[in-house]
């Protein structure tokens, strides 16, 4: 086999706001592995800022992989602390099993008579801009909104919130919330409280990560459920995922291959999560569609009911065409519809 590389970036067509900062694009790297003529894809997305390995290490491991594909191929715990390498990786590999087609696990989601639920995403920016996309998904048919918090005064979310609600009781429309970190441990309690009353179903990250014993009360004390999502980067050895769970005591996580170790690292949390009775929804995280067609093909085949954050392929002006299609609230594949795939040079 050989393994080969290049780099791609993505602009978004109107910036992308979080409580980390403002994105205008982003860089992204598609891995390449050849046998006999056959390529498989994948997709490795490192957000700086985020995940645990930067650009330059990712592109160092990457040269190391192409001169010598047996050192990944034959042992790939070998890169597991490097999460988007390894999704990109397993990504790679499972499409070259599949004839290099982009059908990593065939399904009734391949086959296109079945979807997936999926949250609509209200990115941040100031109070005009936030009605105006909820009032788009809304009208596009979405039962679940996520809302990222955390950029603005707290009282205008609040106040936000609370309008939505007014028109949109819990029973009509399911609203979670990702604080990503921007919570003090002081005022975090206090704050939840708040949202618990507008019936919120979650909020991901209210406090910052590595605030272990803070986060583990809060989840003990807040009847606003709360999810671990940048908490989990970055932990890799079982015996560790295990024991941060058993000290937080998480109602749900949010895992992300690129982030949490790949498709094999997601796997083990989902497995350990179910063993303590912690429920678990499957997200995306900027990727573009080569890397959302990858999540969106494994997420299905965890056979989930509940509505999962990939919806992101419409974020980038310069995205590649996939049969991957946003049908009121649910991703579908489109069989009928070619891919448009990144050239190997």
């Amino acid at each position: 086999m050989k393994i080969s590389y290049q780099k791609y970036e993505l602009h978004f067509k109107r910036p992308a706001g979080t409580s980390r900062g403002v994105y205008h694009s982003r860089p992204v790297w598609y891995v390449f592995i050849e046998k006999n003529g056959i390529y498989g894809i994948g997709e490795c997305a490192p957000l700086p800022g985020l995940s645990t390995e930067s650009p330059e290490e990712l592109e160092m491991l990457l040269n190391k992989a192409c001169s010598n594909p047996d050192l990944f191929l034959q042992n790939p715990k070998i890169f597991e602390h490097v999460s988007s390498l390894r999704f990109g990786m397993e990504t790679a590999l499972n499409d070259l099993k599949q004839k290099g087609n982009q059908i990593l696990f065939p399904t009734e989601f391949t086959r296109g008579t079945k979807g997936i639920p999926i949250n609509g995403l209200i990115w941040m920016g100031d109070v005009g801009f936030m009605k105006t996309q909820i009032r788009e998904k809304l009208n596009a048919g979405f039962r679940c909104l996520k809302l990222k918090i955390g950029a603005l005064n707290f009282e205008e979310e609040l106040h936000l919130l609370k309008s939505i609600r007014k028109e949109y009781p819990p029973e009509l429309l399911t609203l979670r919330v990702d604080a990503n970190g921007a919570f003090s441990p002081g005022n975090a309690l206090q704050n939840l409280e708040e949202l618990e009353k507008l019936k919120i179903h979650s909020i991901e990250q209210p406090i910052a990560a590595g605030q272990i014993s803070e986060m583990a009360h809060l989840c003990k004390n807040s009847r606003l459920p709360i999810a671990l999502d940048e908490e989990l980067i970055g932990i890799h050895k079982s015996e560790d995922k295990r024991q941060l769970l058993a000290t937080i005591k998480p109602q749900y996580l949010v895992l992300k291959p690129g982030l949490h170790g790949g498709f094999s690292g997601c796997e083990e949390w989902i497995i350990l999560a179910e063993k303590q009775n912690i429920d678990w929804w499957i997200t995306s995280y900027l990727e573009s569609n080569i890397g959302l067609n990858a999540l969106a093909q494994w997420t299905f085949t965890k056979n989930i009911c509940s509505f999962q954050g990939l919806g992101t392929g419409q974020l980038f002006s310069n995205n590649f065409d996939s049969p991957l299609e946003i049908r009121r609230d649910k991703l579908w594949y489109n069989p009928e519809k070619d891919f448009q795939l990144p050239k190997v040079k």
